[in-house]
């Protein structure tokens, strides 16, 4: 597969209800090896992967490709089609082994966690042997333990491979280029995510401080045309005024006729003085209308008027035990979440995180409207009736949940029109209603999963400044860092149950 291209050719795209195409003209060729899909949610990473594997044909233009071309969705609702063929294959042992995956789990996919159904997914599609594979957040839900075994997996893949990812580091290790999506623009730029997004800031610095000059230069311009509009008025008049004077009759020379003659020509040369000047500025002024410099918008998730009052305690909880199936058990000691709590909730893959947090969910004494509740993973349906509840809000509360979605940096327009919201749309949609509402509380699960790296940056730094309690699930330990005080740490004992330890961070 060395050999192995993809090419979009003038492809357009847009989905039922949208007032503007997500593609326009989109010209691209993606190489052989792992080209990053990097862009804001809504920008459509996941159609532009759709529409290259064929899951979505294009309104115009034509994709290119020759073999497999498989789509690994973000969601993990449902089993991937060909699983069970690939746990009793006599060839799909190593990959059964590098990313361990159990030849029960076709039978219990409904108790396995999310990363290891993500395992799951990836493990099927790469036995397929595509010529052509679009990841949509591989790496969703996935232990670091785990991690490696994907990066190692993902790194001898040989054909097209196209990769849509909020964690950097995995852009970065495996990308040589990453296509970065922003609508109506799509630019491939080379080097992993971070060199790519690097480039791009500078390119947008430069084309602001071109814009910037090219403003100065024109305005200068229309001022210097002004004064000299200003000049040749006065001019003009000086010359009607003397026209008006007759002329003595002791002057036989003519000179009062010479003058008049001065003055006219001096007013025509101002006049085109003048048309020069504004003929520059409107050169001036069109060369800075090509020059394309990006909106940036206001970021910050705490809007105003939310208000916040957190207690001395939300919940506390004697020690006990919650059944995890298979005769396994999750055991946990006293534990108590106060009013301004820190807490970050830790643990490899099926030990209990969730389950954990369902059981803590259900003993809050608190209203429900004054707890944000993030899931790891929301369906399709229930992404809709939120989208469709969100729409019915009432003006004013739909305009404080819109601009907080703006400062997680996506835009409120595209996101009202579109039929399903991305599952990073969706998270910031729930996040937004409840920040809005006051809450006392924030339960994240998985708080980076599908999120934009705009967003995640802005997630850390309104989390970092949260005046409520919160709980965060994540396996993400440099965003932990920055944000909780206390590990809620799951191990796994010598009988296989699980234990949670509490650690203060230092």
């Amino acid at each position: 597969m060395a050999s192995a291209q993809l090419t979009l050719q003038s492809v357009e795209f847009a989905h039922p209800g949208m007032t503007a195409p997500l593609f326009t003209d989109l010209t691209v060729q993606f190489p052989s090896g792992w080209t990053g899909i990097v862009g804001p949610n809504g920008a459509g990473k996941t159609t532009l992967l759709k529409v290259a594997t064929g899951e979505l044909a294009p309104q115009s233009g034509v994709v290119h490709r020759q073999g497999l071309a498989l789509y690994v969705a973000q969601r993990t609702d449902d089993p991937p089609e060909f699983f069970e063929d690939f746990v009793w294959a006599a060839d799909a042992g190593v990959l059964k082994a590098r990313l361990r995956i159990g030849e029960d789990w076709p039978e219990r996919w409904a108790t396995l966690s999310h990363g290891e159904r993500k395992r799951a997914q990836i493990a099927v599609a790469l036995w397929r042997e595509p010529v052509v594979l679009a990841l949509d957040e591989p790496s969703n839900h996935i232990d670091s333990d785990a991690r490696r075994l994907l990066w190692q997996a993902l790194r001898d893949f040989g054909g097209v491979g196209l990769l849509v990812s909020h964690d950097r580091t995995l852009l970065d290790e495996l990308c040589p280029q990453c296509l970065l999506l922003d609508p109506p623009e799509a630019v491939m730029r080379p080097g992993g995510v971070t060199e790519a997004l690097k480039q791009q800031e500078l390119d947008e610095k430069s084309a602001h401080s071109a814009s910037e000059a090219l403003r100065r230069s024109a305005n200068r311009l229309q001022a210097e045309a002004q004064r000299r509009r200003v000049i040749a008025d006065q001019k003009a008049a000086a010359a009607r005024g003397s026209k008006q004077k007759k002329i003595p009759a002791h002057d036989h020379d003519g000179r009062a006729m010479r003058n008049l003659a001065k003055l006219t020509g001096k007013d025509a040369y101002a006049g085109r003085m003048v048309a020069q000047m504004s003929q520059r500025a409107s050169k001036v002024a069109a060369q800075r209308a090509e020059i394309a410099v990006k909106k940036r918008y206001e970021t910050g998730i705490w809007v105003e008027g939310a208000s916040f009052m957190p207690r001395d305690f939300l919940l506390r909880l004697p020690a006990g035990h919650l059944p995890l199936g298979g005769g396994r058990a999750l055991h946990y000691p006293d534990l108590a979440i106060g009013g301004t709590s820190r807490i970050a909730l830790k643990g490899a893959n099926g030990l209990g995180k969730s389950t954990l947090v369902r059981h803590l969910l259900g003993q809050l004494q608190l209203p429900a409207e004054k707890v944000v509740t993030v899931p790891q993973e929301i369906s399709a349906e229930e992404s809709r009736a939120l989208l469709e509840a969100v729409k019915r809000l009432p003006n004013d509360e739909r305009g404080r949940v819109m601009t907080t979605i703006s400062r997680l940096g996506s835009r409120p327009a595209r996101l009202l029109e579109s039929a399903l919201p991305s599952p990073g749309e969706v998270r910031k949609l729930l996040l937004a209603i409840g920040i809005v509402r006051g809450p006392h509380l924030i339960v994240m699960d998985e708080p980076t999963n599908h999120m934009d790296l705009p967003g995640i940056v802005c997630l850390e730094e309104a989390l970092a400044d949260c005046p409520c309690a919160m709980l965060l699930v994540s396996h993400d330990e440099s965003f932990l860092a920055k944000i909780t005080d206390t590990d809620w740490l799951l191990v796994r004992d010598t009988a296989g149950d699980s234990r949670l330890e509490i650690r203060a961070v230092t």
